[in-house]
């Protein structure tokens, strides 16, 4: 094992916007703009017609953290679910 860590290049949120299409945005906070524009371009591929229910949402969302620790991407999910302290 190594303990070398990763500096983070960007953060990116992943917004879930609700039930009728688009159902996503991606909103970068920091790092290189082509970075961010290109994982954007990925992640909305991977999820533009996917409710955040579907069981493909799962695999995708699987893919795309995957994606991110690639290219050293930091990533916030925001589902639009309360927690459980709030309901």
């Amino acid at each position: 094992m190594s303990d070398i860590t990763v500096q983070p290049r960007a953060h990116a949120r992943i917004v879930y916007l609700g039930p009728v299409s688009p159902h996503w945005e991606v909103y970068g906070a920091y790092g290189d703009r082509t970075l961010l524009d290109e994982f954007r371009a990925r992640v909305l591929a991977r999820l533009v017609l996917l409710p955040r229910d579907d069981p493909q949402f799962r695999r995708n969302r699987e893919r795309i953290v995957r994606d991110a620790e690639r290219e050293a991407i930091t990533i916030e999910w925001d589902l639009g679910l309360l927690d459980e302290d709030e309901q």
